[in-house]
């Protein structure tokens, strides 16, 4: 078909008027970006205590949103909504709440609380907001927000545990054997070793990053904690999250909150990752003095139910990665929460609402501690819920046979203390005295030493062949 002059002349102007369309609708969307997004204010209307309530603006306010409050010669207080009160919205701060003034102005932000993490953060310290707090400069921001307060995977998405996990601490591998995306709490007193615990985990654990949550840390061990006890081959393949003890309550909260995020970030990425958080108990206690804030009624202990609520939404987001479209899987979370128990009661409420959200549980003993065995494991009181399915039949009697010697001399240690109990009055007793010496070494391990998971059992199987 042939089309003549005045036909392709009227297509060109066609095709031009089409373009300058599309060009100015390319503009407008170029516009629309850089136009600010609509701002909505409150006031403050009362101060009590660290609780802050503001009326105005509260159709676009909800709980969890995040607002910033002007302050005189101060910079912006940044808060969050934890509750309503007839018609004033009831806030807490992530600052100390000076400067504040009657009325002043309360900016509310359209934005869910999120973080824009990369890989690159691998090796650096951040706070609650996912700022840099190292001297290493800013950190680079990614393309895809996480949100802080993401829910768990679905449990039909979720994928069964993988094979099991080399730890490098002798009597987690033997007694407390862990699976890939396992979720194991450590409990135990304060002063009784556990940061050193973790320290080992973090560096000679077989896994690709660690996300390290410090929870309401001593400001004077995190240094210390950094450099020392993970030091440099640790961090390197570390992210470590810090909210020190004289930080406000909901930072942290929050702390715990960027600690599973940031581990999200990097089971998303394929990587497996092994998430570390100190503690679990100091999350419950942030959580319950915003609870007691609000007029939540106090429960056990002072603690309120949002404490018990919101237990299993943090705890859960660990754990085997969901099963993705394609039929893969994503990288498993395999966490250890440590739980301080108060007065060394390992029945109070926190550590009995975690010990069964957990998959397991480890309890580090003080009377070991004094002894001077260090990992300060109580094996007999140490349960691993994937345990003997993941060891094979030889390494289940090892286990058993080592228990069995264990608990044979704990039943008498007093009498043998004492000398009251007479060789040859039982058979086990007298193979529990021979091997004592030789298992309790086996389950003394230094923080720089490392035995990796098959030689742990040989070594305790050799032992046990000596009697």
């Amino acid at each position: 078909m042939l089309i003549r002059g005045p036909k392709i002349l009227t297509l060109l102007t066609n095709l031009k008027a089409s373009f300058t369309i599309i060009d100015g609708m390319l503009d407008l969307v170029q516009i629309a970006k850089t136009v600010e997004p609509m701002r909505v204010y409150g006031r403050v209307a009362v101060v009590n205590g660290l609780l802050i309530e503001a009326k105005g603006g509260l159709s676009y306010m909800q709980v969890g949103a995040r607002c910033e409050i002007l302050r005189r010669n101060e910079e912006p207080l940044p808060v969050e909504v934890v509750g309503f009160r007839e018609d004033r919205a009831l806030m807490m701060p992530f600052g100390p709440v000076e400067g504040v003034t009657p009325g002043a102005e309360i900016r509310i932000s359209a934005e869910g609380s999120k973080v824009f993490p990369t890989t690159a953060w691998l090796g650096r310290i951040v706070d609650s907001f996912g700022n840099a707090i190292d001297s290493h400069g800013p950190l680079p921001q990614g393309p895809e927000g996480y949100l802080l307060k993401a829910a768990p995977p679905a449990a039909h998405t979720r994928a069964r545990v993988g094979e099991r996990l080399n730890l490098g601490v002798r009597a987690m591998d033997v007694f407390t054997t862990c699976c890939r995306g396992q979720r194991l709490g450590v409990f135990a007193g304060s002063g009784v070793g556990k940061s050193v615990l973790l320290s080992m985990l973090a560096r000679e654990a077989t896994c690709d990053a660690v996300v390290v949550g410090l929870i309401g840390e001593r400001g004077r061990e995190v240094r210390e904690f950094i450099e020392e006890t993970l030091g440099p081959e640790g961090l390197k393949r570390a992210i470590v999250v810090v909210a020190t003890s004289d930080e406000p309550a909901l930072k942290r909260r929050q702390a715990a909150y960027m600690t599973l995020a940031l581990a999200e970030f990097l089971r998303d990425q394929g990587l497996e990752v092994l998430c570390l958080m100190d503690s679990v108990t100091r999350f419950a206690m942030a959580q319950r003095e915003i609870g007691l804030a609000t007029g939540e009624p106090p429960t056990t202990k002072g603690y309120t139910p949002t404490c018990f609520a919101e237990l299993p939404k943090l705890l859960e987001r660990a754990g085997p990665g969901p099963v993705l479209a394609d039929g893969t899987q994503a990288g498993p979370i395999t966490a250890l929460f440590t739980v301080l128990v108060d007065g060394d009661d390992h029945n109070e409420p926190i550590a009995d609402a975690v010990r069964g959200i957990l998959d397991g549980h480890i309890v580090m003993s003080r009377n070991i501690a004094e002894r001077g065995r260090f990992p300060a494991i109580d094996v007999l009181k140490s349960i691993s819920r994937t345990m003997p399915e993941c060891q094979t039949i030889p390494e289940r009697e090892v286990v058993r046979q080592a228990r069995k010697v264990l608990s044979a001399y704990s039943n008498m240690e007093e009498l043998i203390r004492i000398g009251a109990y007479r060789t040859g009055a039982d058979p086990d007793v007298d193979r529990a005295i021979q091997l004592n010496p030789a298992v309790e070494e086996f389950l003394r391990q230094g923080k720089d030493e490392y035995t990796p998971l098959d030689e742990s059992f040989t070594l305790l199987a050799e032992i046990l062949s000596q009697a």
